[in-house]
């Protein structure tokens, strides 16, 4: 029995002694003291370490905003019948470039022969006047005329004129001179610019309050109209140079001009309306496609570090800060923004200090 107990308890003395063993450190571990991290050259993670001394570069923040691409207003028209009535012929078709008072197409409608009548009843009646003033003046210089009658006629004259400037400017809001009664309603183009959309249809009948039958834009030139940040809106300018992207192309860089800055807020979004006005000699940009809208502020001089080298630990950040051959020295910093490739550090570190760019991965476990 004495013998049992003597063999454990020197089973178990040796066992402790190599536990003892077991926990010592290797020559090369970590060696890991508070915020302090010592790496042996022996150790394989010492030859993947790459380090990098922290040195100011020229950023600029930027704000970046998703648009949406648009046809400038007054280079964009719709255009709908002015009456009712049948288009007997047309003139234009799809993809077809015109220029401000091209014939469109050509309607028969009643309600524009009542337009060409009154005109023509204005110009009879105005021709008549003229020659009734004409006489009466004639009758006056000869001592025959009555000076009241002579100004009843110039009265009369004038008002008929009156009525002829207004019937012709009925005339003028459907660009027509008028034509003979009965004939029809030549519909031109108010502006340059291509057929973007023709639902004209020979002999179908239009009414006075159908939707626009043709589509005319003028593409040269297309405005993005973006969304920025209230917080945002002080970087943004207008006149200011921004970069698009657009997803249709990719690789090809698009430059445009702010060109107006809303002065109201979306109380639902926080954002402000911007438009940019973009060339687009090549019509590539189509009104309704989705942009990404990229505006530069003024470079400054900043801090930036590779994004490899900015640690996570919960809800705060680090860096590994080099203080001796071998040893780093964790230090919490404040991130700013961020290009996928540098960050801005705002505080935390200074120009001239040495920190870990890669290899920070393996010091997870050195807490």
């Amino acid at each position: 029995m004495r013998k049992t107990v003597l063999t454990i308890v020197l089973l178990a003395l040796l066992t402790s002694c190599k536990d003892s063993k077991s926990e010592a450190p290797q020559d090369n571990d970590f060696v890991v003291k508070g915020n302090n991290v010592m790496i042996p050259e022996s150790n394989p993670v010492f030859k993947k370490i790459k380090t990098e001394v922290v040195a100011e570069q020229e950023h600029s923040d930027g704000v970046v905003s998703a648009g949406t691409i648009q046809a400038i207003p007054n280079h964009y028209a719709e255009i709908a019948s002015p009456f009712s009535g049948r288009i007997i012929k047309s003139f234009i078709q799809l993809g077809q470039n015109v220029s401000a008072g091209s014939p469109l197409f050509e309607i028969l409608s009643s309600d524009y022969f009542s337009v060409q009548k009154d005109y023509t009843d204005a110009l009879n009646d105005v021709q008549l006047a003229e020659k009734n003033y004409r006489r009466q003046q004639d009758l006056v210089k000869h001592g025959v005329g009555i000076q009241k009658e002579l100004d009843e006629a110039e009265t009369d004259f004038k008002n008929k004129k009156t009525s002829l400037s207004n019937a012709s400017s009925a005339l003028k809001v459907y660009n027509s001179k008028g034509g003979g009664i009965g004939s029809p309603l030549i519909v031109r183009a108010p502006i340059n610019g291509e057929i973007i959309s023709n639902k004209i249809v020979n002999g179908q009948f239009l009414k006075g309050d159908a939707d626009p039958v043709i589509i005319i834009a003028e593409l040269s030139k297309v405005w993005i109209s973006g969304d920025v940040k209230e917080k945002d809106i002080r970087f943004v300018n207008t006149g200011d140079h921004v970069s698009v992207k657009v997803s249709a192309y990719p690789d090809r860089n698009i430059t445009g001009k702010v060109y107006h800055i809303n002065e109201v807020v979306d109380e639902d979004t926080r954002s402000i309306k911007v438009l940019i006005e973009c060339d687009n000699p090549d019509r590539k940009l189509k009104p309704g496609m989705y942009a990404t809208v990229n505006f530069s502020t003024t470079p400054t001089r900043s801090i930036m570090i590779p994004v490899t080298a900015l640690m996570q630990q919960d809800s705060s950040q680090y860096v590994w800060v080099k203080t001796g051959k071998n040893q780093f020295t964790k230090r919490t910093v404040t991130a700013g923004e961020t290009d996928q490739k540098t960050v801005r550090i705002t505080s935390g570190l200074q120009v001239g200090d040495t920190i870990m760019t890669e290899g920070g991965i393996y010091m997870l476990d050195a807490k």
